[in-house]
């Protein structure tokens, strides 16, 4: 019986124990992925800021600015490109709206991003855009890989449809959860205007004609979580300015929009708390149940050598029988 239970308890050791690298090594990278239905929108201010009024073209001070950014996942499209690149695919449909203090548009900037769900790497399909504009995406977005590392990362910026740069500065802790430090600088770069302009009217067509110029330069600042790879905190450092042409009337140059765009507070706390829910289920698969099945493969097989050491120790042996008596003589 007990050379049975033994051979069942070392059966049971070698499941877990192939099961643990398995889980990590061969389940975590196809699990793990983006859902492709994902719906998030996240809202950020920049105060004291900075805007220009287009109806004076004067650049005033104002008590702030809202930036409301969503991505939307197209399950359709996905599946459709999904299917021809051969693995499994996340469309997003992304729109930055910004609007000043009294409510009214500044700027309407749509993007459709491509990826792989797994690795976030850009897949290049038909569709893939910003502002319009089609785009060959190089570098990330939005979000890290999972198991981001402590390394650069190439990360696109939709303003210049470039690729620059992502720094991995140090480790720090954000409202109790370990993250990586990430900053990148964009340049003063040429960048398009938008095609949805705040005044009505005025189109990127018609400013253009006046020799007047769009520039851009940000500091891009993230907070992400490694396990996830998702930020849980962002702010950008962000400037734009008009320069040259007729439309400013002489100047060399104006500043359209300047301030320092933040996270706003409620949105920091949702982000948080919904990171570390996820971060637990991510370590389901990368440490807790890898870990937990090699302990249990490891406990099941010293019980399984305890048993089999019992079944082989000799039986104890029998009572001594007392010597048979000396006949007696007569």
């Amino acid at each position: 019986m007990r050379r049975t239970a033994g051979l069942v308890l070392l059966a049971l050791a070698v499941f877990c124990t192939a099961l643990s690298p398995l889980l990590r090594w061969y389940a975590f990278p196809r699990l793990a992925r983006i859902p492709a239905n994902q719906y998030q929108d996240m809202v950020l201010e920049a105060k004291d800021a900075t805007l220009l009024d287009y109806g004076t073209m004067q650049a005033r001070k104002v008590s702030k600015v809202t930036i409301v950014q969503t991505l939307k996942g197209d399950v359709a499209a996905s599946k459709r490109i999904g299917a021809t690149a051969g693995k499994d695919v996340v469309v997003w449909d992304g729109l930055s709206y910004v609007q000043g203090p009294d409510g009214n548009m500044v700027s309407s900037f749509p993007e459709r991003y491509i990826f792989d769900a797994h690795s976030q790497e850009p897949v290049h399909a038909t569709g893939e855009m910003v502002d319009g504009d089609p785009v060959t995406r190089q570098g990330i977005e939005f979000k890290f890989p999972f198991l981001t590392e402590k390394r650069d990362y190439q990360y696109f910026d939709a303003q210049t449809r470039t690729a620059n740069p992502i720094h991995y500065k140090d480790t720090r802790t954000f409202r109790g959860v370990k993250v990586y430090y990430f900053e990148q600088t964009v340049p003063w770069t040429k960048v398009p205007f938008p095609r949805t302009m705040p005044v009505q009217g005025i189109t990127p067509e018609s400013v253009a004609k006046t020799g007047t110029t769009r520039w851009y330069t940000t500091v891009r600042r993230f907070w992400v979580e490694p396990v996830t790879g998702a930020p849980v905190y962002g702010e950008e450092i962000h400037q734009e300015e008009l320069r040259g042409g007729t439309l400013l009337g002489g100047r060399d140059r104006v500043t359209a929009f300047a301030g320092h765009v933040k996270m706003r507070e409620d949105y920091i706390e949702h982000t948080v708390a919904l990171v570390k829910h996820n971060r637990t289920l991510v370590l389901l698969l990368t440490s807790y149940l890898p870990w937990g099945l090699l302990g249990v493969g490891l406990l099941l097989l010293a019980l399984a050598l305890y048993l089999e050491a019992r079944g082989r120790r000799p039986d104890d042996p029998a009572p001594a029988r007392s010597a048979d008596p000396e006949p007696v003589s007569a």
